[in-house]
């Protein structure tokens, strides 16, 4: 693969980088921060953005919550401390479907994450130096207690709705089971109540990528000139999560079998020589390399390999018994990843428990990543599922 520049060793948004739209709220200065793993975190910062207006009886919030490599810029332009536009930026503005006209609207990086939120990047506060690889693991459910205190921080007692896909989608059915009072409604759209063993094992692949980097250093990386830290591990683990967002139909209409690089020299065929699809797969590999960072590609895949509703709490039925939010779950036809079965289940699981719950599946060819791409097919149904829980809230 050839690039003209070397990548940096990490791709974090660090203390000192233009902040762009992001906001910080830091907690447990005072008193720790208990994760799943029995580690507690002091300092634990989370980065934030919000969009329209909290009304007087803080009513109106919806809390977005962004996939894998997301982080707060939901929508908005690209520019200063922002690389690109926001993820959800069709979806999310005035008079969208998710209208901040009428919405106070919050999207927070992941805790764990690297753009902001206290993550494997950020400074330890007994030494000052990365976390790397002192950061404990987290968890969905971790991820959402941090949530939680921003949410306490901001006003909102009950937030209108809790809407998220695939990681993000986890974190909003986590919050229907954790704190089933402080939501109204739920949208919860290609994820699943729990990994599956294929869901594993293609997280374990990519983190196995990265272990066998040996630039990675154990996770201890960050004083690493450009071109030494460990970019070539996560180039390859995006990669191999690149082929599971993405359905056989797209990769067959979009490449076929068509050779990137030609031969030299009449039909001499070379090992090396690439096919388009590889070349795409590098390319989104490099992309996310220069703007991630490896430990918490690492963290956060580990948090959704863990994710199960059922953990600790009897079965599956007893948890999702605990879901009263009305709710939405949204499916696509073609994803390998997260097959639209696990969101059919969803929904029947809410409503054999009587709860108002409804199933949409988005008819696209484009696989897991059709949630970020087929906005259209959700925007009405999105759009209405909102006004309701507004409707029935006044």
């Amino acid at each position: 693969m050839t690039n003209s520049s070397p990548l940096p060793a990490t791709g974090a948004w660090l203390p000192g980088d233009e902040p762009g739209q992001r906001q910080f709220f830091t907690f447990a200065t005072d008193r720790r921060f208990a994760l799943d793993s029995g580690i507690a975190l002091a300092d634990v910062t989370v980065a934030y953005e919000t969009w329209g207006h909290l009304d007087a009886d803080a009513s109106n919030a919806v809390l977005l919550c962004h996939a894998w490599t997301g982080d707060s810029h939901a929508a908005g332009p690209a520019g200063r401390g922002h690389q690109a536009p926001g993820w959800w930026d069709e979806t999310v503005g005035p008079g969208k479907p998710i209208d901040t006209d009428k919405y106070f609207v919050v999207c927070a990086n992941v805790l764990g994450g690297c753009q902001g939120s206290t993550g494997p990047a950020s400074t330890h506060p007994l030494d000052g130096q990365p976390y790397g690889s002192r950061f404990p693991v987290v968890t969905i459910r971790d991820m959402v207690r941090a949530q939680a205190r921003l949410s306490g921080f901001l006003g909102v007692r009950r937030w209108l709705s809790v809407v998220g896909g695939s990681l993000g989608g986890m974190q909003a059915l986590e919050w229907a089971v954790m704190y089933p009072r402080r939501i109204r409604s739920l949208v919860a759209v290609a994820t699943c109540m729990q990994a599956t063993a294929q869901q594993i094992a293609w997280g374990a692949i990519g983190r196995r990528t990265i272990r066998l980097d040996p630039k990675w250093q154990g996770g201890d990386y960050y004083g690493a000139p450009p071109g030494e830290g460990p970019g070539e591990g996560l180039e390859i683990a995006r990669m191999v999560a690149q082929v599971t967002f993405r359905s056989d139909n797209v990769f067959t209409d979009r490449f076929g079998r068509e050779l990137a690089d030609k031969a030299a020299v009449g039909d001499t065929i070379g090992m090396w020589q690439r096919f388009e699809v590889e070349r795409y797969l590098e390319y989104h590999g490099r992309k996310l390399a220069a703007r991630f960072d490896t430990n918490s590609y690492l963290s956060i895949s580990k948090a959704m390999d863990l994710h199960d509703v059922a953990r600790g709490r009897g079965n599956l039925a007893r948890a999702m018994s605990r879901v009263t939010a009305p709710t939405l779950a949204v499916g696509i036809w073609s994803d390998m990843l997260y097959p639209d079965y696990q969101q059919q289940q969803i929904h029947e699981m809410v409503a054999a428990n009587g709860v108002s719950s409804e199933y949409l599946e988005i008819d696209s060819p484009h696989g897991h990543d059709a949630f970020l791409i087929n906005g259209d097919q959700l925007a009405g149904p999105l759009e209405r599922f909102l006004g309701s829980a507004l409707k029935s809230d006044s």
